[in-house]
């Protein structure tokens, strides 16, 4: 059976429909295309386009990065990946390498002219698909460390989720999720709250 890996079949229909240019992209896993399905009317009144598909890694989205975000022309992305890295969706990666393919994201962003905004993966003290994976709080702590170091270096704007959904142990906090990793739509009011100020120049 053929396989599109990296998806490109998802969203090849509502890129070629795209009569003017998205004001952002919003690139990243089931999270990011959850966030869609419980709040729409973020994306549709404020002319943002959502990219997000579930089960994602960061190598797949590095490979539609062009499709689903250069080609599209946005003024910025933003970029929430890696949770699903560190689940072992695609087999075992070490945190270097998800942060070379963040970089390269956001690298390719820049060549572009878009201005790539990395976010902090969200907190989850356990994957309930791969239970197997331990020190889940550590492995993303450790990720966002790097990507928020890079994100400083480069002179790129960070966006803090991960603080503001924080039970304090590295886990999610209760209200704001269902299975510890996905939010619910008082969760994605967090995010929208974070967001929101680093997107004003886009807001209508």
């Amino acid at each position: 059976q053929q396989r599109d890996w990296a998806n490109y079949g998802r969203y090849a229909a509502a890129n070629a429909a795209l009569t003017t240019a998205p004001a952002v992209v919003f690139m990243g896993n089931s999270i990011t295309d959850g966030w869609d399905n419980a709040h729409p009317e973020f994306f549709t009144d404020n002319n943002f386009a959502c990219r997000g598909i579930g089960g994602q890694v960061t190598s797949q989205m590095l490979c539609r990065f062009r499709a689903d975000v250069i080609d599209l022309r946005p003024k910025a992305v933003v970029i929430l990946a890696g949770t699903n890295d560190i689940a072992g969706n695609n087999g075992p990666i070490e945190c270097g390498h998800i942060v070379e393919n963040i970089v390269s994201m956001a690298e390719l962003a820049l060549a572009a002219g878009i201005r790539p905004i990395l976010c902090s993966v969200l907190p989850a003290a356990k994957y309930p698909w791969r239970p197997e994976i331990e020190s889940v709080p550590e492995k993303i702590a450790a990720l966002n460390a790097r990507l928020q170091q890079y994100a400083a270096e480069r002179g790129l704007t960070w966006v803090d989720y991960y603080s503001a959904m924080d039970a304090g142990d590295g886990s999610m906090r209760s209200e704001y999720t269902k299975d510890g990793v996905h939010p619910t739509p008082e969760g994605y009011d967090v995010m929208e709250r974070v967001i929101r100020p680093v997107l004003a120049e886009w807001l209508p």
